[in-house]
């Protein structure tokens, strides 16, 4: 009794393992694409969630009255910025500066998020300065031009100082 393999047997191991990583590369593709999808969109709620969260927040402790609605510069969208005071006097802006959204807390400048596409503060209607809406859209580019985009709906924040 001879000890090997035969011709044929060699040929059905290469074939097997030849169909097995034909469907299993494409599927091991499939489920880290999966993978990348689900934690870009936790990163982008997460990232709106705080967002929304802080300028609320801050904007439900302004005065109605120092309220202006603008944006950053010419290159912004009209409505990419609010600028006011709270009723203990400190300064706030928030605003979209290209894909940044931007808090100024005086002084103090920080980036609350770096995939922004869409920031607009909108008054509900133009004598009541009590109501702002708050809207955004999160992108993030991922692979093969691909991307995942998550929109905040409006946020309508009552403003209770006058």
């Amino acid at each position: 009794m001879k000890k090997g393999y035969t011709l044929t047997e060699l040929m059905a191991v290469v074939a097997i393992s030849g169909i097995l990583i034909a469907v299993g590369v494409p599927v091991l593709n499939t489920v880290n694409q999966n993978i990348i999808m689900a934690k870009t969109r936790l990163t982008l709620q997460q990232d709106a969630r705080n967002a929304m969260s802080l300028i609320t927040r801050v904007l439900k402790e302004a005065t109605a009255s120092s309220i202006v609605i603008t944006r950053h510069n010419s290159s912004q969208m009209f409505y990419s910025k609010i600028k006011f005071s709270t009723i203990d006097g400190k300064n706030y802006e928030f605003y979209q500066d290209g894909k940044n959204i931007v808090m100024k807390d005086g002084n103090l400048t920080r980036v609350l998020s770096s995939d922004l596409r869409y920031l607009a503060f909108t008054l509900k209607e133009s004598s009541d300065l009590y109501i702002v809406s708050i809207s955004m859209t999160l992108e993030r580019y991922l692979f093969g031009g691909k991307r995942k985009a998550l929109h905040m709906a409006s946020e309508k924040v009552m403003v209770m100082n006058d």
